[in-house]
């Protein structure tokens, strides 16, 4: 089971995604039935548990269609185009999203019958509005919010720092020049601050997050994004990491006790010579219950988690109407019960841990959380908090192809194949050969 989801994982980083469908398949025949039926394409399965509450509710068939996630946009797309075998709902993941809202495949839920503009109050601002289009249109919703915090072991932070004190080890973590300091000490006492550099490109922005294209089509190669160059190396000159790569065996390992020393991406050796710990992690809210529990045996309940220099989020699912759906009554009724019914959400919080984003429900039950995993602490207040800081203005569509080519040329760097300057310049023209109507700042 770990194999198939690290591999999986693999794929999502590559594709800048954070999901976890694998499989594909179809549910049973409405017709047959007399029943009727509402079909649903998804690149994961987490909705298989509310659809089987809407069969009930509703008393109607579902046909649930599993597409893996790197074959889901170039499976999908030619479907909605001829409009043949079109499904009446379909889901979308934050990578793709800023792309897709502006097509006209989602309906408009901000007008006559649905009027979602009326409840977008209720939501993480984040959130709605990464389902508006740049014509203010509301294409699609989610029920989620997937903020994103360090989680660290709390025994090593007590030998360590003295202390396993949320806003203690916050402070530490408010700056990646105090990071580094952290680094310093934790190498000393034989740990390693993280399992790879890959760990912070989610701070990459510094404190003053900019999107990547501005209003006038220029690359916006901020301070930050410039200054991380440096940190990266940083990490890598000062050995503060485990040389672990993020969905390798030996990432998983470290979650769980001591691993082999650089053990790139081989399996993890039953004895090595050097081996060290790892301190944190950088993972959403999804992290929690899909990558730490699942991977984790004799560290449990030795982990917290609190916030690093800036907010981050990765990862979410949106869903919303096929606009040439047949069916659009009873899409609406499903977007309505995932997005906003107070009585289910309830439960599925409450099942799941999935932190939601909808806060007339979160208001009521955030503060009943304790996590033992995480020696009871209420990690939904703190993803809560941490997503009201997010600005869904630093959200473009060219994020995902963009994050990939700054995340090589850095490695490029960090690696010594190319000097800083030399890096910047293939970054320059990565981005003019992919997308040339955005000015780069040589162009400027």
């Amino acid at each position: 089971m770990k194999k198939v989801f690290a591999l999986l994982m693999m794929a999502l980083l590559t594709l800048g995604l954070a999901a976890c469908g694998d499989s594909e398949s179809g549910g049973g025949d409405g017709a047959s039935s007399g029943k009727k039926t509402l079909t649903v394409w998804s690149f994961t399965d987490e909705l298989e548990p509310a659809i089987e509450t809407f069969k009930e509710k509703f008393d109607v068939e579902v046909e649930l269609t599993i597409v893996p996630i790197e074959d889901y946009p170039t499976r999908l797309r030619p479907v909605l185009e001829s409009g043949q075998g079109a499904p009446d709902i379909f889901t979308g993941e934050l990578a793709f999203i800023k792309d897709w809202i502006e097509q006209g495949y989602w309906e408009t839920l901000n007008q006559e019958p649905y009027n979602v503009d009326d409840i977008e109050d209720d939501y993480i601002d984040y959130v709605f509005e990464l389902g508006r289009n740049s014509n203010g249109e509301v294409k699609a919703l989610s029920w989620q919010t997937t903020p994103g915090g360090i989680f660290y072991r709390r025994s090593i932070a007590q030998e360590v720092f003295g202390t396993d004190d949320l806003a203690e080890i916050g402070e530490m973590f408010s700056t990646r020049e105090s990071m580094l300091e952290a680094g310093d000490q934790l190498k000393e006492a034989g740990y390693r601050l993280f399992p790879d550099e890959g760990a912070i490109r989610w701070f990459a922005q510094g404190q003053d997050p900019q999107p990547w294209v501005n209003e006038d089509n220029e690359l916006n190669m901020t301070e930050g994004r410039l200054n991380y160059f440096d940190y990266a190396k940083e990490l890598r000159e000062k050995d503060l990491t485990a040389f672990a790569p993020e969905w390798s065996p030996s990432w998983f390992a470290a979650m769980d006790g001591p691993i082999n020393y650089n053990a790139g991406w081989d399996e993890v050796a039953e004895e090595a010579e050097t081996e060290v710990e790892v301190f944190s992690y950088a993972l959403p809210t999804w992290g929690l219950h899909s990558v730490l529990k699942e991977n984790v045996e004799e560290t449990a309940g030795d982990w917290a988690v609190t916030s690093g220099p800036n907010p981050y989020y990765w990862g979410g699912t949106w869903l919303g109407m096929y606009s040439q759906s047949e069916n659009k009554d009873l899409a609406w009724e499903f977007i309505k019960m995932m997005t906003h019914d107070e009585e289910f959400l309830t439960d599925w919080a409450m099942e799941t841990g999935d932190v939601l984003s909808y806060l007339p429900v979160t208001d009521k039950i955030k503060d009943e959380f304790s996590e033992d995993f995480l020696d009871g602490q209420n990690n939904y207040t703190f993803f809560l908090e941490e997503a009201q800081k997010i600005n869904p203005d630093t959200v473009t569509r060219y994020d995902q192809q963009l994050d990939s080519m700054f995340g090589t040329v850095v490695s490029e760097y960090v690696e010594g194949v190319k000097t800083k300057d030399e890096a910047i310049a293939e970054f320059y023209n990565l981005v003019n050969s992919s997308y040339p109507d955005i000015i780069t700042p040589d162009e400027q």
